[in-house]
């Protein structure tokens, strides 16, 4: 029972994690990077949680979700191919308009910056891991087996090489964020309906750490499942730890945040190629 109790908290926290590596990946693969991940995640947890509020229905808070996050990332790919903003400052407004956003809105439709809940929202456990499953198997195909996923890895190698060939690489790279936007709405959504409630800022860092999860999974699929069901493992041990052992909570609840660190750092310093 306790390993089944390990287990279920760890898909609980990797969940979200997993699908906002997975809406990084395709960016990554692309030769950019998607630094809204976290303000895309928390879009779509508050979107899903009104939307399901007011409707009762699941499948209309996804779907909100994903509107709302595939929005803001259409933005974001706007303002970084359109008007040449810079990618990392434009990524950083993304998460801080997210943040104030969902504060400004909860305050307007529910009356509290604070706490919302709903009544009716049940675990959806088990649906997000056969869709994350379902995805897994899409996206590997789309990435190696697709035309799309050809030119879409070739952006990252050769950009002048897809010119040549009368590709425009902007088409393929806007085409990451806005898929990019997709899986982070499924992922909020899960943050949100799985808790029953929103609390300001409870993508606490996910969207960060999937920036980590990206390369330490190796730009692939699989290797990030593996690397997230890892960082959830740990976030899921340091949750456990504050029970047990007596060492200071904080550090404990840095924990999560030092294997990202570790994993930064043990990536970097390894050849790419050898990881690869």
């Amino acid at each position: 029972m306790a390993i089944f109790s390990v287990l279920k908290s760890t898909l609980n926290l990797m969940i979200p994690i997993f699908f906002a590596a997975f809406g990084g990946l395709f960016p990554a693969l692309a030769g950019t990077l998607n630094i809204a991940l976290e303000g895309l995640l928390l879009s779509g947890a508050f979107c899903s949680l009104a939307v399901f509020h007011f409707s009762g229905s699941v499948t209309a808070a996804v779907l909100s979700a994903i509107f709302t996050a595939t929005v803001l990332s259409a933005l974001h790919s706007l303002a970084v191919f359109k008007l040449r903003a810079d990618l990392f400052i434009s990524g950083l407004a993304i998460n801080l308009f997210s943040s104030g956003l969902c504060v400004i809105l909860s305050e307007k439709i529910f009356g509290t910056k604070g706490v919302i809940t709903v009544n009716n929202a049940d675990g959806f456990l088990i649906l997000y891991v056969v869709l994350a499953i379902i995805l897994l198997i899409i996206s590997h195909l789309a990435i190696y087996k697709t035309p799309f996923g050809y030119r879409l890895r070739a952006c990252e190698k050769s950009t002048d090489a897809l010119v040549s060939l009368g590709i425009k690489p902007a088409f393929y790279q806007t085409a990451a964020f806005l898929i990019s936007g997709f899986f982070c709405g499924i992922g909020g959504s899960f943050l949100s309906l799985n808790l029953g409630a929103f609390v300001p800022g409870m993508s606490a860092g996910k969207g960060w750490i999937a920036l980590a999860v990206i390369f330490l999974g190796v730009k692939k699929p699989v290797g990030l499942l593996v690397a997230a069901f890892v960082f959830a493992l740990a976030e899921c041990f340091s949750n456990y730890a504050q029970g047990f052992w007596n060492i200071p909570a904080g550090f404990i609840l840095a924990f999560p945040y030092i294997c990202t660190l570790v994993a930064m750092i043990t990536v970097s310093v390894i050849p790419y190629k050898k990881v690869r």
